[in-house]
């Protein structure tokens, strides 16, 4: 069966409305949505992510917000982010550290997680090497959506200095994406980069 991965945000699941949205919005065309539950440990979450696609080898990756962060590193595979979040370190260290509540049900059962200086620490290091692997070859794998009304992240001159214009667009939303969203203006490219 095809697959699509999709990285959720943080303190989210793979259980989240976008995920059951696509799984939905796919099933019928034979494609199988898979949205594991991201470790809140950055260094643990990236090795995981790269693992996985490299065992399954999804024809798309699709992240939002610090999903986007992961899904900018799996190089090689089409991919789609949505107002990621390439700043993970510096935007929790703003909103301060503690217990957080997850959004959505985590299969493990976990309702809560902390963030600490050790979390923060390993966000940094992760995001040492956003934009590594961009070539050519890359810019015309990746596009990047970003929401008119986000209020919680702006990561477009980043995005635009490491891919360019080309992928690059604008659409009217904030940051959590809903299922409007996504049928008017993700849905399209993805069955046009599946070809369905």
């Amino acid at each position: 069966m095809r697959r699509v991965l999709y990285i959720h945000g943080f303190a989210s699941a793979g259980s989240s409305g976008t995920a059951t949205h696509l799984r939905n919005m796919l099933y019928e065309h034979g494609v199988e949505v898979i949205s594991p539950d991201v470790p809140v440990m950055p260094t643990e979450a990236l090795s995981l992510l790269k693992q996985m696609v490299a065992e399954l080898q999804p024809e798309l990756i699709i992240g939002t917000s610090m999903g986007g962060l992961y899904t900018e590193q799996m190089y090689g595979t089409p991919r789609i982010m949505v107002n990621p979040s390439f700043h993970m370190a510096r935007h929790l260290t703003f909103q301060g550290m503690g217990r957080r509540e997850f959004l959505n049900k985590r299969q493990d059962g976990a309702r809560e997680f902390k963030v600490d200086r050790d979390m923060i620490a390993q966000f940094r290091e992760v995001e040492k090497t956003s934009f590594s692997g961009v070539n050519a070859e890359e810019k015309s794998l990746v596009w990047g959506f970003f929401g008119k009304n986000d209020k919680f992240v702006n990561c477009q001159p980043e995005f635009k200095k490491a891919y360019g214009t080309d992928h690059f667009r604008i659409f009217d939303g904030e940051h959590r994406l809903n299922d409007v969203v996504l049928k008017r203006d993700i849905f399209p490219l993805v069955k046009q980069i599946l070809k369905l």
